[in-house]
């Protein structure tokens, strides 16, 4: 079976050996496109293949239809809304995700973040500190457990919302659980967004909800951009000094986000799973699961069932 990596953004170079290497010792042939700046290149490059590894690459009706022997597509990460999974489906195409190999590298991020807004972004005037704050985490999923773990090392209060997972679940992770988002906000002093872009959450963080925390309250978004309602939040920051926003997504707005000095920052890009040793779990993870679906028909992370 021939195995296409395909990635505008590149796996680094130890993981991309590690990759191939995985496929290779499967039986199967990898083939590599990287840093392509035109759809065209990926859709000759599809042509032949079975199965194809991608990171945030977008994944169309046009990229499907031009690869009539695709069986599988794994998006190394957790997110794969870049992926039409709809039509895959529609094509007999298995589309899955690697959940929890950038979990850690996002989590960290998350405090990375946090430490640099209470302390005033470094400004050298006083800022606060986050021991004894109250966390809100909104999706309990392998992020939001990660960032629950890291958060009881700061000694942080920590309160957890998620619709899908139990509360006793919660609970038993050492954290509240509350039975709707809106007790998170107006309850923690800051809340961290872990919700996927879905027509349910999408634009869900509006005027209302985050206008619920308490004075001095943050929202750190390291989640999808679609999730936040651009217009209501400018307008709440506007309506509101003391509430910060942050996030590794630049938003649309970036330019009107960024005359609210010293109470948002963004990241030049979405970094959260950018570190080298998520980079190579995601993209092996990946590997290993195209070599399964080959091997017994394995399809335990199908996202489009």
């Amino acid at each position: 079976m021939k195995v296409l990596i395909a990635t505008e953004k590149p796996f680094a170079e130890n993981a991309l050996k590690a990759i191939k290497a995985e496929i290779e010792q499967a039986g199967h042939q990898p083939v590599v496109l990287e840093e392509y700046t035109e759809q065209q290149s990926l859709l000759n490059a599809v042509k032949d293949v079975e199965a194809l590894i991608v990171r945030s690459d977008k994944i169309t009706v046009e990229v499907l239809d031009a690869a009539p022997k695709l069986k599988i597509i794994v998006r190394a990460g957790a997110g794969y809304d870049s992926i039409d999974t709809v039509y895959a489906k529609q094509k007999g195409v298995i589309v899955e995700n690697t959940p929890g190999q950038n979990a850690n590298a996002v989590a960290e991020l998350v405090f990375g973040l946090l430490v640099y807004a209470v302390r005033s972004f470094y400004n050298g005037k006083s800022g606060s500190e986050l021991g004894g704050k109250k966390l809100g985490i909104l999706a309990f999923g392998n992020v939001g457990r990660n960032v629950a773990r890291i958060a009881k090392g700061f000694g942080m209060d920590i309160y957890a919302y998620d619709a899908f997972c139990p509360a006793d679940v919660i609970e038993a992770a050492g954290v509240h659980a509350v039975t709707r988002q809106e007790d998170l906000f107006r309850l923690c002093d800051i809340v961290t967004l872990h919700i996927p872009a879905t027509p349910e959450t999408r634009q869900s963080i509006d005027y209302d909800l985050v206008n619920l925390l308490p004075k001095g309250g943050i929202v750190i978004n390291t989640a999808r951009k679609e999730v936040i309602n651009e217009p209501e939040l400018l307008k709440l920051l506007a309506n509101r000094e003391d509430i910060k926003y942050i996030t590794d997504i630049k938003p649309d707005a970036d330019a009107e986000f960024a005359k609210l000095e010293g109470r948002y920052f963004s990241t030049p890009k979405k970094m959260g799973a950018q570190t080298a040793e998520a980079n190579f779990n995601a993209g092996v993870a990946a590997a290993k699961q195209i070599n399964a679906f080959f091997a017994d028909g394995c399809t335990k992370f199908q996202v489009n069932k």
